[in-house]
């Protein structure tokens, strides 16, 4: 199941400050409490993870698969004059909310602006960011920047800029690129619900710079991400022009001047080794006579694969994690049960994470005497947020759990 979750995650963040300016809507609780179980990389996502978003956007890539750097240049030379003189901006000084907001608004195409939040670098460790309700005379629709670091060559920062698998992520459209000065760019289309049950729609840009500096930019066609009318078709900014704000040389400065997080682990913090091998062992330990119609492609620490059984398509997968000793007592709690070894085991029951209709989760959840843990758990059907296409996944409760002790995990 999950990705490395940032404390700071723009996602968590903006569902509370949208709460404020679009009214009445909240972070989709029972979703956060399920990727909260599981600590580690958060199954292919888009956003976080991420955030977790959507879009994609072809306006500004070249016939060659080039894409054009935004010139910075505009009608209204007060609202490119930031963008083309970040130097101006940049000082010692962390950025603050204010500065982030103002700079945000020069950026945006004209419209009417309203239900203005920022928070700056100076009052806390947290991200910068600012969200405002943008409406261009055909709608309100909310739009987010925040800003951070993703480190250089790490496995977060290659995933921020990749397109999403749509096993767990679906979306309309996604497109990856990379500009002139190998910044990574993502732009992916897609909707605030996996399972759909309600057409909102979120368009969504990652940056990433060779430096590290990380810039997303997040707009939905309603004035809140969550439990908000839909107010247009579509979200207000093109694609074209989300880009263009995403890659406004201003960020880097303002990224710069954000103070190091003291609780970031460093090089010689990092004890636990890296996980690999997941898919590779999960299909090499699944019952015979099921086929496998879809997997995982890398071969890390998480891995799915869609089998069937010939009463419908059922989806698997499994996380490991080297040592989560730390959090033992919140995973195996009343219920569980501790074997001679010392390996604890829980086992639930319970419905999918996605809201996908009729959708059940089986989980077995173990943990070694080491710390190592393997949690597998199976749907009833190919995705979690598409509906239920068999009764009950194809895996029974004791084969997830005979997976999970398997000792080819070790």
């Amino acid at each position: 199941m999950p990705d490395e979750q940032h404390s700071d995650s723009f996602e968590d963040r903006l569902s509370a400050v949208l709460h404020e300016t679009g009214g009445g809507f909240d972070t989709d609780r029972a979703a956060l409490a399920a990727a909260g179980q599981v600590r580690g990389r958060r199954l292919l996502l888009w956003r976080r993870a991420t955030v977790v978003s959507g879009t994609a956007g072809l306006a500004l890539i070249g016939v060659a698969g080039a894409l054009l750097l935004p010139s910075g240049e505009s009608q209204d030379p007060q609202r490119s004059s930031v963008a083309a003189n970040p130097k101006a901006t940049r000082s010692a000084s962390p950025v603050t909310g204010d500065q982030l907001l103002r700079t945000f608004e020069k950026l945006l195409p004209e419209g009417k602006i309203s239900g203005q939040v920022a928070r700056g670098a100076d009052e806390s460790l947290y991200t910068p960011y600012a969200t405002v309700v943008y409406d261009d005379g055909k709608g309100a629709g909310a739009v987010g920047i925040s800003l951070g670091r993703a480190e250089t060559g790490s496995q977060q920062g290659s995933q921020l800029t990749t397109c999403p698998d749509k096993t767990f992520t679906p979306y309309e459209h996604c497109s990856t690129s990379r500009l002139p000065d190998g910044s990574r760019l993502k732009v992916i289309q897609g909707y605030e619900y996996p399972d759909r049950r309600v057409d909102t729609k979120m368009w969504d840009v990652e940056l990433v710079t060779p430096a590290g500096q990380h810039v997303s930019v997040t707009e939905w066609n309603a004035a809140a991400e969550k439990d908000a009318p839909i107010t247009r078709p579509e979200p207000p900014l093109t694609t074209a022009e989300l880009k263009k704000i995403a890659a406004a040389e201003v960020w880097r400065g303002y990224i710069d001047s954000i103070p190091e997080d003291p609780r970031k682990p460093t090089a010689a913090t990092r004890t636990s080794p890296a996980v690999t091998g997941a898919r590779t062992t999960l299909l090499g330990l699944l019952p015979k006579g099921l086929d496998v119609v879809a997997k995982s492609t890398d071969d890390t620490d998480f891995a799915y694969a869609v089998v069937d059984d010939g009463k419908g398509r059922s989806l698997v997968q499994v996380n490991v994690q080297a040592d989560m000793r730390d959090v033992a007592g919140d995973l195996f709690g009343a219920g569980s049960e501790t074997l001679p070894n010392g390996t604890r085991v829980a086992v639930r029951q319970g419905p999918g994470e996605k809201g996908g209709e009729g959708v059940v989760m089986w989980t077995a959840d173990t943990m070694r005497a080491d710390g190592r843990r393997v949690v597998i758990s199976a749907f009833n059907s190919g995705t979690q947020h598409d509906a239920a296409t068999r009764k009950t996944p194809a895996l029974t409760v004791e084969q997830l759990r005979k997976i999970a002790l398997s000792r080819k995990w070790e």
